[in-house]
C-alpha cells in the first residue's frame, strides 16, 4: 500500500514539475505531456477526430503529435470542459500546446525552410511590404509606359500591361505556389503515414473526409453550439466566416479559371462585365472573400489568449490581411472601371494577388492543406482495427 500511494505521489509530482517545466519549452514534448493527461481522463472523447484518434495510442513521439495537432481544429471546447485546465497544476491546454506545435509543423515542413521561419516570425510585415513593393513595382511600370493614370480605353487591363506580360509574371508566381505546397503536404503526408498505418486512402475515406472538411465539421465544439472566441460563450461565427472565406476564394479562383478558358478556347478575351461567366462567379466571390476575411480578422483579434498561440498572430493576420486586400481591391477595380484611377487600382490589386500566392505555402493557406491532409489519415486509420486494449472508434 506505501508503495503504492509512494508511487502515485512521485506520478502527481512529476506532472506538476512538467506542466511548469514544458508549458514554455519544447511544444511537442507539451503536447506529449497533456495528451498522457488526457487518455486517462478521456471526457472530451466526443468532441473532435482529436480524441478518438488519440485513445489509439499510449505513446506520443514527434510524428503523432504532428498528426494530432493538425486534426485540431482549436474550437476550445476541450479547453472549457478541462478539470485540469490552468490554474490547475496540470495546466493541460490542448488548442494552445496544439497550435503551438502546428506552428511549428508549417515551417518543418516548408519548401524552402528558411522562407518558412522568415515568413512565421514576420509574418504581416512581410505580406505588407511584399504587397506593396510589388504594387509599386507595377506602378512604376505602367508609368513608365505613360498609363498610370487615365481611362484605359476599350482594351481594358490590357491596355495598361499586354496580356503576354501577365501571364509572364503571374504563371511563375503560380506555379511556385504549387510547386512549395506541394512539396510541403508531401513532407507532411510521409511523416504521418507510417503512424496512421500505410494502407492507401480508399474512397469511402476520402468521400468521408471530403465531408468533413467542406462542412467544417469539427468546428461546432462536438456539440453543434460553435467555438468559444473572447469567453466562455458559444459561437458559429468563426464556423460562418471560415465557410464565406473559403466558398468565396473557391468563386474568384473558378472565375479566373472559366475566363482563362474564355480567353484561350471561346476566343473571348477581357475585360468581361456582368451577366458573364467569370462575373457572376467573380463578385458574389469577392464579397464573400472579403467579409469572411474581415469576419475571421475581427474574431482573431478578440479571441481569448488561452484559446491559441499568441505568437502566430502576425502569420495569422498577414494571411487574413493578405485575402481582404486582394477581395478589396478587385471589388474596387471592377466598380472604377472606365475612371481615371483604375490603373493604379490594377497595380494595387495585382501586388496583393501576386503576394497572396507567393505567400499560400508558409502560412495559414498550409494550415489549411495540412488539416486536409491530417483529416484523410483520420479517416483511413479509423477504419482500421484498434489496438488491442485501445481506441475509441
Amino acid at each position: 500500500m506505501s508503495t503504492g500511494n509512494m508511487t502515485g505521489t512521485d506520478t502527481l509530482q512529476t506532472l506538476v514539475r512538467q506542466a511548469t517545466a514544458l508549458a514554455q519549452g519544447d511544444p511537442v514534448e507539451e503536447v506529449a505531456r497533456q495528451l498522457q493527461i488526457c487518455n486517462a481522463c478521456r471526457y472530451c472523447e466526443g468532441f473532435c477526430a482529436v480524441f478518438p484518434a488519440m485513445t489509439r495510442r499510449l505513446d506520443f513521439p514527434a510524428a503523432d503529435v504532428h498528426y494530432l495537432a493538425n486534426l485540431c481544429h482549436n474550437c476550445g471546447a476541450c479547453l472549457h470542459a478541462c478539470q485540469y485546465a490552468p490554474p490547475h497544476a496540470f495546466a493541460v491546454n490542448v488548442p494552445q500546446a496544439m497550435a503551438r506545435v502546428r506552428g511549428q509543423t508549417y515551417t518543418d515542413h516548408a519548401w524552402p525552410a528558411p522562407l518558412g521561419r522568415l515568413y512565421q516570425r514576420n509574418g504581416q510585415v512581410v505580406a505588407l511590404l511584399l504587397s506593396l513593393a510589388l504594387g509599386l513595382f507595377l506602378a512604376l511600370a505602367a508609368a513608365w509606359n505613360g498609363a498610370l493614370w487615365g481611362s484605359p480605353g476599350p482594351g481594358g487591363f490590357y491596355a495598361i500591361f499586354p496580356h503576354n506580360t501577365l501571364v509572364l509574371m503571374f504563371a511563375p508566381v503560380f506555379l511556385w505556389a504549387v510547386l512549395a505546397l506541394g512539396l510541403g503536404v508531401r513532407r507532411f503526408w510521409r511523416g504521418i503515414t507510417p503512424v496512421t498505418g500505410a494502407r492507401p486512402v480508399s474512397g469511402e475515406a476520402a468521400a468521408s473526409a471530403t465531408q468533413e472538411v467542406l462542412t467544417l465539421k469539427y468546428l461546432d465544439g462536438g456539440h453543434g453550439d460553435g467555438c468559444h472566441e473572447a469567453d466562455e460563450a458559444y459561437t458559429l461565427w468563426r464556423r460562418r466566416f471560415h465557410h464565406l472565406t473559403f466558398y468565396g476564394f473557391g468563386l474568384c479562383f473558378a472565375a479566373t479559371g472559366v475566363a482563362t478558358l474564355m480567353h484561350y478556347l471561346g476566343g473571348q478575351p477581357a475585360p468581361y462585365d456582368l451577366p458573364s461567366l467569370p462575373k457572376l462567379l467573380g463578385v458574389p466571390g469577392g464579397v464573400s472573400l472579403l467579409a469572411g476575411s474581415l469576419g475571421l480578422g475581427w474574431l482573431r483579434m478578440q479571441r481569448h489568449p488561452l484559446h491559441g498561440d499568441v505568437a502566430q498572430r502576425p502569420m495569422d493576420m498577414a494571411f487574413i490581411t493578405l485575402l481582404a486586400l486582394t477581395s478589396a481591391s478587385g471589388l474596387a477595380l471592377w466598380l472604377a472601371r472606365g475612371l481615371p484611377a483604375m490603373p493604379l487600382l490594377l497595380c494595387l490589386h495585382l501586388g496583393a494577388v501576386m503576394a497572396l500566392f507567393l505567400t499560400l505555402p508558409y502560412g495559414k493557406f498550409a494550415h489549411g492543406i495540412f488539416r486536409v491532409a491530417a483529416l484523410l489519415r483520420h479517416n483511413v486509420e479509423r477504419r482500421l482495427p484498434s489496438p488491442v486494449g485501445l481506441g475509441a472508434d
